[in-house]
């Protein structure tokens, strides 16, 4: 078996060997989903290792013919954009699943649900024939589903119903999109780089109505606005290891779904929708920030974080250059490693107060000083702060889209004022000042929390760092892709 189709089965075989455990083997249970989560991670990193990041073409393919009536192929390759996101899966995906260790209610369908939902990520971002890409996109949101609606908090069940009715309705669009580019494509096929070639040469209004077809499937993952109203709700209501998950792999395949199929495959469409496109990042960056600065809840004030953090990725798209795409990627991979974390600390303090109101809390950091080491860490990265991970990203996404839309990014840097203020109120109304003796008896972190958080810390300041880290692996690809529309 090949190595793409390793990193996608080996969560999928982890799921059925759990299938077959008992119930009252919890340990064993929770062993499985480690050390498959920790297989398919070390796959990914051989994967990483052994890409030639100078070569633009898709590597490590692979190509059976599966339902040749219909020209349906499994159809696998990577370059740099979608190595760079497998990684991502594969560390968050095996750090939730360590986190998750305190989950007590039937932990069986939980770590199966979970490896499943792992299957399906690797697989959108591996696939390269449409149908199958389908596929995967559709697997994600069956897990995910029962992930909120089962394991979620007190209004799980509507969230979860939220979440699945928007995916959804955004995929039966996407599928619309799917089935116009087949039916325009000489002979029909399914293979995604040939309708990338055959889509640029369809008239511009037929590329406008696909485009807007597979728009709607992936802006509603993004969330883009107006489409991000179900992303707040699913993340207060998700356990902790799901909404790292949510936030760190699958609103990155909204983007990623533009930047791999809609750009290079539309090239009229795209550059008509590049003014809707640059309002709508700005209205993500400037409402989900506000939004945030309202919240009285930890978990979704950094919910509404992610939606401005999205509109920066958008901004950065809507550049069209080299230097904003490849902040809009690094901001992908950033907001992955620094959000995912901060829903762990949320999740950590949770565990042990039960609430997550700001105001309930006051002087932490004296009494609990890893926890609050770590906290100030992602929150500083998250508001951008030179030196961590944040600021690389933003900077390339602003700096890529000033010299197209200048008063477009001015109005957008009104975000990052308001993200460092709400971020800034919130470390000093939970860690600083007298502390509420109610808390007294917490304790700091324990060892598994620091096994899930501590790595992600790390990354954060060794690509604020170093940020040639992920640049040298996206830079070839993105310019490749942009080659492509212009």
């Amino acid at each position: 078996m090949s190595l793409l189709s390793l990193i996608i089965a080996t969560p999928l075989i982890g799921a059925l060997i759990i299938l077959a455990i008992p119930n009252t083997r919890t340990k064993l249970i929770q062993g499985v989903a480690l050390v498959s989560s920790a297989v398919c991670l070390l796959f990914s990193g051989y994967l990483y290792a052994a890409f030639d990041k100078l070569v633009t073409t898709m590597q490590f393919v692979e190509h059976y013919a599966w339902i040749p009536a219909f020209n349906i192929n499994y159809y696998l390759g990577v370059d740099g954009l979608s190595v760079a996101l497998v990684t991502l899966t594969g560390l968050l995906t095996m750090l939730a699943i360590i986190y998750s260790f305190n989950i007590t209610l039937r932990v069986k369908e939980f770590f199966f649900w979970f490896l499943l939902l792992e299957a399906g990520m690797m697989g959108v971002f591996v696939a390269l024939d449409f149908f199958l890409f389908y596929v995967f996109w559709e697997l994600t949101l069956v897990p995910m589903y029962f992930l909120i609606g089962v394991w979620g908090g007190p209004k799980k069940e509507y969230a979860a119903i939220k979440f699945f009715l928007f995916t959804l309705f955004g995929s039966l669009f996407m599928l619309l999109g799917i089935l116009a580019l087949y039916f325009n494509s000489t002979p029909h096929t399914f293979d995604m780089l040939e309708l990338i070639k055959q889509g640029a040469l369809l008239p511009k209004n037929m590329q406008i109505w696909i485009f807007l077809a597979l728009y709607l499937g992936f802006a509603i993952k993004i969330p883009a606005f107006p489409f991000h109203t179900w992303l707040p709700l699913a993340h207060v209501e998700a356990p902790t290891g799901v909404s790292v998950i949510l936030a760190g792999v699958l609103l990155k395949m909204g983007t990623y779904g533009i930047m791999r199929v809609s750009f290079p495959g539309l090239p009229e469409a795209t550059r008509w929708f590049m003014p809707f496109l640059i309002v709508i990042a700005v209205i993500n960056i400037v409402y989900g920030a506000f939004c945030a600065m309202a919240q009285k809840d930890l978990k979704k004030m950094v919910a509404y974080s992610s939606v401005n953090h999205m509109g920066y990725c958008m901004l950065g798209m809507a550049a069209m250059s080299s230097i904003g795409w490849n902040g809009a990627v690094l901001q992908m991979i950033t907001h992955g490693l620094i959000t995912g974390s901060l829903f762990f600390l949320v999740g950590v303090i949770y565990d042990r107060a039960h609430t997550r109101d700001i105001d309930a809390f006051g002087g932490l950091a004296a009494r609990f000083p890893v926890y609050a080491g770590f906290m100030i860490i992602q929150v500083m990265a998250s508001l951008g702060l030179p030196g961590l991970a944040g600021f690389v990203g933003e900077f390339l996404c602003f700096l890529g889209a000033f010299e197209a839309w200048p008063y477009y990014v001015a109005v957008g840097a009104i975000g990052i004022l308001v993200t460092a203020a709400f971020f800034l109120r919130m470390i000093e109304k939970v860690f600083l000042g007298p502390f509420n003796e109610k808390w007294a008896g917490l304790k700091d972190m324990n060892f598994r929390e620091l096994v899930a958080i501590a790595p992600l810390a790390v990354l954060t300041l060794v690509i604020g760092v170093w940020p040639r880290f992920c640049l040298d692996l996206i830079d070839p690809t993105i310019t490749y892709l942009l080659g492509m529309i212009k």
